[in-house]
């Protein structure tokens, strides 16, 4: 292959519309943009959602939610997620040493979401009562912060 032997596939490049040249050439006198009015004007569009001066839709609708602070500083633990945690206890620390929870998490909760099988301890982290009896029932233990 030859860069001067490459061409665009036939078809994919159209030929430029050339308006305002005469009726026969399909885009005379108006050029296709109607007749009169802003956007028949040079320079006449508007920022996206300009309605004309009308209070446009995104401010006529309420606002609704909002971005919660702490949001990003709580992680919530899957129980099959422990299996993954090296070593018996587990810890704020160890579940980001392990890469469970991300390394700006301030708190940790443990859901009940998969099984455990192995026996682990779990400490100074927040439990639901569902996967404490899970945890408790594999042979570990909870220990409250």
């Amino acid at each position: 292959m030859k860069l001067n032997s490459i061409s665009p596939a036939p078809g994919s490049k159209k030929p430029r519309l050339r308006v305002g040249r005469g009726a026969s050439a399909g885009q005379g006198k108006t050029c296709g943009r109607g007749v009169k009015g802003q956007r028949a004007r040079k320079g006449g569009y508007h920022k996206v959602g300009f309605e004309g001066g009308q209070m446009p839709l995104q401010r006529r609708l309420p606002k609704i939610g909002f971005r919660s602070k702490i949001s990003p500083l709580v992680s919530e633990v899957r129980l099959n997620e422990l299996a993954h945690v090296p070593g018996g206890v587990i810890d704020l620390d160890a579940l980001k040493k392990a890469g469970v929870v991300p390394a700006n998490a301030v708190r940790a909760r443990v859901m009940l979401s998969g099984e455990i099988k192995t026996a682990v301890t779990v400490k100074g982290i927040g439990v639901t009562k569902g996967a404490r009896a899970a945890i408790e029932a594999a042979g570990g233990t909870v220990e409250a912060a």
